[in-house]
């Protein structure tokens, strides 16, 4: 694929964040340093599965408070070369379609890693951290199906990536701030906020599920001869 390969502005998550000075400032820098667009995609995975590492650490650490801050910073790490990748790629001239394989497989392997392991962290289940992640995964399986059918990717939520990981990160928080004894006398059940939170972003997933799928079905009809 020649280098001036470039992808559609309805092919990328539109995020605010991409106009940012700071943003196109630090694209620019990696880009002039020579730093690969698909590194960063993989150095977005790494991050994820720490976080992922992280979270089933509270549950076995003197300190798991440290585990739970260490998570929302590989969070936002993440969530960082999520963003810059697609900006590196085009800044460089490297973007090509095996990079747009580089953007989907590694946050696939980053939604499952961050999700299980919130399901066995301290307060969490590991059973709706396996249903988390499968719905994620599911979530970003219509979008790319929808596109292969002919429609444009659909990002919409209430729990696309970026309100995931939100979740994600504000759990992480919170749980390096309140005892265990606490999060399950709020909750009034033996549920932590991990286990809380997993469920919020099951039942999200399973909204954004059919929101996509309905707009799916009715952009597809609209245009069949």
């Amino acid at each position: 694929m020649p280098a001036t390969y470039r992808p559609s502005e309805s092919d990328r998550r539109p995020l605010a964040s991409r106009q940012w000075r700071v943003s196109i400032v630090l694209a620019g820098w990696l880009a002039r340093r020579g730093v690969r667009a698909n590194m960063v995609s993989l150095a977005g995975m790494a991050a994820g599965i720490l976080a992922g590492i992280a979270l089933a650490l509270t549950d076995r650490i003197a300190i798991p408070w440290l585990a739970w801050l260490a998570t929302a910073v590989l969070v936002q790490l993440r969530l960082l070369a999520n963003l810059l990748d697609g900006m590196v790629a085009i800044e460089s001239g490297q973007a090509s379609r095996l990079g747009e394989l580089f953007n989907e497989i590694p946050d696939r392997v980053s939604d499952a890693a961050t999700l299980v392991g919130l399901g066995y962290a301290a307060g969490g289940s590991p059973a709706l951290g396996y249903l988390a992640a499968i719905l994620a995964i599911f979530v970003a399986y219509i979008r790319a199906a929808v596109r292969v059918a002919g429609g444009p990717q659909d990002y919409r939520g209430p729990m696309a990536k970026q309100h995931r990981m939100f979740v994600v990160t504000v759990t992480a928080l919170a749980c390096a701030l309140i005892p265990m004894p606490w999060q399950t006398r709020l909750s009034g059940s033996d549920w932590g906020l991990p286990a809380i939170a997993l469920a919020v972003i099951s039942g999200g997933c399973v909204i954004t599920a059919v929101r996509r799928l309905v707009w799916a079905g009715r952009y597809l009809t609209a245009r069949t001869p």
